[in-house]
């Protein structure tokens, strides 16, 4: 696989975006969003773990003063898609317009019960900024103001996405073998 560096593992089947598409694509929404926000209070937020790599390289792709700040999530209960706040924001977002920043939406489930949350904080504004949309497996009713690009119905791992706390460090977006998952 192209710029796979020393991570030659049997499970990745290829490379769905190489970390050069993804560049480009990160300059294009930090581009958008520049010019979108002029003048207003910038807030980005994302949640932890998987963010992290999208949320450090999209806010040097934008050429606004803003602030950082990240959510920790865990799932709960029997299975049914309850999720609760691990780690809070540690700033005020009331009165700033947020930009939420997702790695990867699909069901829509986790990012609809964040916005609600969020919306509570009385923020000036809210949108979302995904870098993947996978939008064939939505289930919330969800407007995604930012759209990096949409992918297929496909288990991925690389630049920030795991597969059991791994490969979170890939540089690209990779498809697993079938079989993996099972």
């Amino acid at each position: 696989m192209k710029g796979y560096h020393a991570f030659h593992d049997p499970a990745l089947e290829g490379v769905m975006y190489s970390s050069e598409e993804i560049a480009e694509i990160v300059a294009r929404l930090g581009s958008q969003i520049t010019a979108d926000y002029q003048g207003r209070d910038l807030a980005l937020v994302t949640v932890l773990r998987g963010g992290f790599v999208f949320i450090a390289d999209l806010c040097r792709a934008i050429d606004l003063p803003l602030t950082l700040d990240f959510l920790a999530i865990s799932a709960y209960g029997d299975g049914g898609g309850a999720v609760r706040i691990t780690k809070d924001l540690d700033d005020s977002i009331a009165g700033r317009d947020v930009l939420v920043v997702e790695d990867i939406i699909d069901t829509g489930l986790t990012l609809n019960y964040l916005l609600g949350v969020l919306r509570q904080r009385r923020p000036a504004s809210i949108a979302v900024c995904a870098l993947f949309d996978k939008d064939v497996r939505r289930i919330a009713d969800l407007a995604i103001d930012y759209v990096g690009t949409r992918i297929p119905d496909r288990f991925v791992v690389g630049y920030g996405m795991d597969l059991g706390g791994r490969y979170r460090n890939l540089p690209f977006l990779a498809t697993l073998h079938d079989g993996v998952m099972g």
